[in-house]
């Protein structure tokens, strides 16, 4: 796709999300859109516009990788599944930041369109579409905390994938349980795989850290031998 046609498609995403506001609810269910990665470095052409919908959910049932309770009609509204588009699902009460999600910049919300995000990313000004919004930029999820919340959907997932009644209710508009099987196994495992990642980056820092300071301990020692030999020589000698 090219970049042009992007910024044109997200214009019309965004104006889809501002329709969801006439749907009858007493607390809007959709709540902030925000998008980031290749679009924000003006790659060109572009293989997908990578969005997140934050959700008026609780963290616990927006589980990362999968799809939250009600979020089907969302899909078929906002026109998700046509193609071109990759998009992730995230909690009111969650950061929008996490380990796959950097840096995103809201391009709509329920107080309106971010008509000068858009602007900015039609105009190629990246860092002006970046200081556009501030919600973004609270400390991203921690992966300790998502892996917990993955591991309690992937068993709850588990526990009911049998049960006729959870079936009835996790099938439809072309989804299937076993949809909701693959997307818990496959958010437990790449947040797990993030949790050893991070895991092995610090160790070996801290294995860095310990020799260099070990280097630099022997350094100081070398160092301070000369003066050991002076003090053992008395006057005169040498």
């Amino acid at each position: 796709m090219q970049y042009r046609r992007a910024v044109e498609r997200l214009r019309m995403l965004a104006e889809a999300c501002e329709q969801t506001r006439r749907v009858p609810a007493d607390e809007p269910f959709l709540r902030e859109a925000y998008v980031f990665g290749d679009l924000l470095e003006g790659t060109d052409p572009i293989e997908a516009i990578e969005v997140v919908f934050v959700l008026n959910l609780p963290s616990e049932e927006v589980s990362w990788g999968s799809h939250p309770p009600g979020t089907a009609w969302l899909v078929d509204f906002l026109r998700l599944d046509k193609g071109g588009i990759a998009y992730w699902w995230r909690s009111h009460r969650d950061p929008v930041a996490n380990h796959r999600i950097h840096e995103p910049v809201r391009f709509w919300s329920l107080a309106g369109i971010e008509t000068e995000v858009l602007e900015a990313l039609a105009e190629r000004r990246f860092s002006s579409a970046r200081q556009q919004t501030t919600a973004a930029r609270r400390p991203p999820a921690q992966v300790e905390a998502e892996l917990r919340t993955a591991l309690d959907h992937l068993r709850s997932v588990h526990k009911g994938y049998w049960d006729r009644r959870w079936r009835r209710a996790h099938r439809g508009l072309s989804r299937y349980p076993e949809h909701h099987l693959w997307e818990a196994v496959q958010g437990y495992l790449e947040l797990l795989d993030e949790q050893h990642d991070q895991h092995d980056e610090h160790r070996q820092l801290d294995e860095r850290h310990q020799h260099e300071g070990r280097a630099g301990n022997e350094g100081r020692d070398e160092r301070a031998e000369p003066d050991e030999r002076d003090k053992r020589a008395g006057p005169g000698e040498g």
